[in-house]
């Protein structure tokens, strides 16, 4: 035990309780002094000691801006200690007493910290647990001895994985660049066939016509068929020279056939691996305690954070593949432990511990929630998270009634428009109307239907507008019009769903250079935020937006299926199929320690570059995304979000 002494009075004690000199790892985030709004994402810090009244934290590499808010008393601070065997961490509110810098260790900070609110049950169980320790010292010794060997045997396990996984991408990059140079040279020998087939052709005629001359000739008697006969001779060698070369030509063709259909074996099942890697780095990443995953992994700047379209589509994620268990965990947390605005959820929340990452509410990403519950409660018959998804659709049918035409505004204190809210919206009251039978939700989507038709559908030359007033091209717009309407319905309402698949193609398709994490350098042709020509940045290729548009094909060969026209169908099959291996060249190792390797997307070709729509793509090339990563297994697997299956 040590007594605390006061930095200006080394004689006086800092508080008024004996410490135990104890270390425990500690989560700390600064907040406003009136807790109102948070100032820092959560940080690692260790207890230096602990007492009954508070502790001293030991900090390392503290921001400057931190540290000035800290010294000059402008922040309260949120603490979480983490007790080793214990399920629930001790959490804390706390107030600065003082920071000074160790003399031991250059840009260590230690930091008196006063509790303001802490449980008295748990704060007993903290001091227990910090006497126990203190005084079972060789005890701990040893048992941390033996945590380091489980570690190190844990971390070499782990790097084993991680090179296994690793290999396993290098594997797919590697057929899919096979793959594509086999396709390359397949189409230069077709070219080189098609030429010799066309002289051989022109000199099948041209032997047949002199034929015909020299017979004519020598029953004229006339003297020139012997010379003739030599011509006939010199072009039947160059045809039979031709032909020798055509049957090479086809021999390697044959190989080339060959060595095609074994790289595709290859790499459909190099791809289906890697799509199970990428569920598995799903699962890796879903946080014990409250079931939320971060939304971009790498990024700083947001580390940690967790948007509610992302949770949503993680929802999805395990609501598809039956993995029930995780899809309830996040509900469950979604449901009973984040804030709420008047019913509203916020955009963002820091996965660790629900808390707001942000303060802002748009329709959108609470409309996603309220689809992935529908999905859920269609897929398990569980209706526990029904009430989550109609008290959402009533919010948003607030807004709603609120609009002379029946838009939906992009959040309750917002005035603009946005065509994809009003795609999510009509697709989430369709599904509710299936699922609960009430006719006010068939309405609504009927509502939200015709100000689509009349506000974002109506001009010929651009076949839908990002919003009312708004006629900038957002790629996402024409993928979620088919997989949200789909084409029978656009057919019905005049709209040309073969025009909007051609537009968006003929205007966001784009070839980039990828930097690939180990040092690799490959093409891959995708879909861009927004028209290249409408950006300074250069194209740039969307994951997310990318497996969008290839779910959106496989729905319209599904359609033309179903009405008699294979080749049509199978058009567009093939553009889905084309654009999906182009996304395998962009699948990465997972670049954070514990997602060991598995295989996930980043956002984009490029980090932090403007998409065009007022947001820039995540910090960091190789950054996790999950929004890419899910909508690269739902086109994958044919999952369609926005509509509920049979």
């Amino acid at each position: 035990m040590i007594l605390a002494k006061h930095k200006d009075n080394p004689g006086a004690e800092r508080r008024k309780y004996i410490r135990i000199d104890t270390v425990l790892p500690v989560q700390f985030r600064l907040e406003t002094p009136d807790r109102k709004q948070v100032l820092s994402s959560w940080l690692q810090g260790f207890t230096n000691n602990i007492s009954h009244g508070g502790i001293c934290l030991a900090v390392n590499h503290l921001p400057a801006d931190l540290y000035k808010l800290i010294k000059e008393n402008k922040t309260r601070i949120s603490i979480v200690i983490d007790l080793p065997f214990k399920k629930n961490p001790v959490n804390a509110q706390v107030s600065v007493a003082w920071i000074e810098e160790t003399n031991n260790v250059s840009g260590q900070y230690l930091v008196g910290l006063d509790y303001e609110q802490i449980n008295l049950q748990q704060n007993n169980l903290l001091l227990r647990y910090a006497w126990a320790r203190w005084l079972s010292l060789p005890v701990v010794i040893l048992c941390i001895a033996t945590l380091s060997l489980i570690l190190i045997f844990g971390a070499h396990l782990n790097l084993q994985l991680t090179r296994k996984n690793q290999k396993l991408v290098a594997e797919l990059v590697g057929v899919l660049k096979d793959s594509r140079l086999v396709q390359q040279k397949m189409k230069q020998i077709s070219q080189e066939r098609g030429i010799l087939q066309k002289k051989i052709t022109a000199l099948t005629i041209q032997i047949k016509s002199i034929s015909e001359r020299k017979n004519q000739q020598e029953l004229e008697a006339k003297g020139n068929a012997q010379e003739l006969s030599g011509v006939i001779a010199k072009l039947t060698q160059e045809k039979d020279s031709l032909q020798e070369k055509l049957n090479k030509l086809k021999t390697h063709e044959e190989a080339a056939q060959a060595e095609s259909s074994r790289l595709l074996n290859k790499k459909s099942q190099l791809e289906k691996a890697n799509l199970d890697k990428m569920l598995q780095w799903f699962k890796v990443h879903q946080n014990p305690r409250t079931g939320l995953i971060m939304s971009f992994e790498g990024d700083k700047d947001i580390a940690g954070w967790a948007f509610i379209y992302d949770q949503a589509l993680v929802i999805d994620v395990f609501t598809e593949f039956s993995d029930f268990s995780r899809a309830k965990k996040a509900l469950d947390f979604l449901a009973h432990n984040v804030k709420r605005e008047n019913g509203w959820f916020f955009n963002s929340y820091y996965a660790g511990d629900g808390t707001p990452a942000e303060f802002i509410m748009h329709s959108g990403p609470n409309i996603w929630l309220g689809l992935a519950i529908a999905q859920y409660t269609q897929k398990t018959g569980d209706k526990n998270y029904l009430g989550i998804a109609e008290e959402i659709a009533q919010n948003i049918i607030k807004l709603q009634s609120a609009d002379i035409d029946g838009g939906i505004r992009g959040g309750p204190q917002i005035n603009w428009y946005s065509t994809e809210h009003n795609l999510d919206a009509y697709a989430f009251f369709r599904m509710l109307s299936r699922i609960t039978g009430n006719s006010r939700y068939s309405q609504a989507a009927d509502q939200t239907l015709s100000w689509l038709v009349r506000h974002t559908y109506d001009r010929q030359d651009l076949p839908v507008k990002r919003g009312k007033g708004d006629s900038t091209i957002a790629t996402d717009t024409y993928a979620w019009s088919i997989a949200a309407i789909g084409p029978a319905k656009l057919k019905s309402l005049d709209m040309d769903p073969d025009r909007i698949m051609d537009f968006v193609e003929e205007n966001c398709k784009v070839e980039v250079e990828f930097h690939r994490p180990e040092g690799q350098t490959v093409k891959i042709q995708g879909f861009d935020f927004a028209p290249q020509r409408n950006v300074g940045r250069g194209g740039v290729v969307s994951s997310e937006w990318t497996a969008q548009v290839a779910e959106s094909f496989k729905i319209m060969a599904e359609y033309y299926y179903r009405q008699g026209q294979p080749e049509k169908a199978q058009n567009y099959q093939d553009k889905a199929d084309y654009y999906l291996a182009q996304l395998g060249n962009m699948i990465i190792s997972s670049p954070s320690p514990s997602g060991q390797g598995e295989g996930c997307l980043p956002y984009a070709t490029q980090d932090y570059v403007d998409t065009g729509h007022g947001w820039m793509t995540p910090k960091g090339q190789h950054t996790g995304s999950v929004s890419g990563t899910a909508y690269t297994l739902f086109a994958y697997y044919n999952f369609n979000p926005l509509e509920l299956k049979e």
